[in-house]
């Protein structure tokens, strides 16, 4: 049975100045070990990168159903990845974590083969996907011990969960709570004055990522110095901050501009 997010994909317009260049590119020996990768079409020299990692509850997603995305970023002059990742119950945390970042470093050897600037990467998720992107922006385990640092230039967020413990939901309790150190789980407790630049976003009518999420953690990087732009949308819930990069969904919040925006002024400089 399709998903409802498998059929907007496919019946979504997509932006017409870019195109999907390469598919199911493994990055591992696992078969959820794999990605595609979206650009300009007629792109000129190397171009600036943006992984974009999707989100699920990390137990559900599929990289084919987010070709909307992948296009409307690379349309604004991005190489653009979409990775799959391990999920529950296959893996437990921080498998997922784990994947992601063999996969970003995939991306930093092997993306100048597509067009890609492997020096000026962007990373992005949405719900799931940016706990998993900011995760890999802050804890000590992932940028902090590679030379990888460098390459990422900023990061975004959008209705990500970034400060959540105690565990108090069905989610959260599956994915986190047999974790020995469950505050190691946590964005906000891995804040470090070195951080790239972030984005954050929420919509303020998002009733399962609270806007406190993306409220605390902006206000926990701002007190160390890190820039952070923060941004919320009144009219939008929990789903429609991903949507609204769609191009029928532009005409909601203009998230696409405030990403696209933040994004030139990191990576196209």
């Amino acid at each position: 049975m399709w998903s409802l997010l498998q059929i907007f994909n496919a019946l979504t317009p997509k932006d017409a100045g870019s195109e999907k260049i390469a598919r199911d590119l493994a990055y591992g020996a696992e078969p959820r070990q794999k990605l595609d990768i979206y650009a300009p079409r007629n792109p000129s020299g190397p171009l600036p990168v943006v992984f974009f990692i999707y989100g699920g509850s990390w137990m559900d997603g599929d990289r084919h159903n987010y070709d909307f995305a992948g296009r409307a970023l690379a349309a604004l002059g991005y190489v653009t990845v979409v990775a799959d990742y391990r999920l529950l119950p296959e893996v437990e945390y921080p498998a997922f974590l784990d994947d992601c970042f063999m996969a970003l470093k995939w991306v930093e050897a092997t993306i100048s083969e597509f067009g890609g600037d492997s020096s000026r990467i962007g990373l992005m998720g949405h719900s799931a996907g940016a706990y998993n992107a900011i995760m890999l922006a802050l804890h000590p385990n992932y940028l902090a011990q590679s030379t990888i640092t460098k390459s990422v230039r900023c990061v975004v967020g959008l209705s990500g969960p970034y400060d959540f413990f105690p565990f108090d939901g069905k989610i959260t309790m599956r994915t986190f709570g047999a974790v020995p150190n469950p505050r190691d789980t946590q964005p906000i407790e891995h804040v470090r004055n070195t951080a790239a630049p972030m984005f954050l976003a929420t919509g303020d009518k998002d009733g399962l990522v609270y806007p406190r999420n993306t409220v605390a953690l902006a206000k926990r990087l701002r007190g160390v110095g890190v820039t952070v732009e923060e941004k919320h949308y009144p009219q939008l819930g929990h789903p429609q901050t991903l949507i609204a990069l769609s191009r029928p969904g532009r005409r909601m919040a203009p998230v696409l501009d405030d990403v696209a925006k933040f994004l030139d002024s990191n990576l196209k400089v």
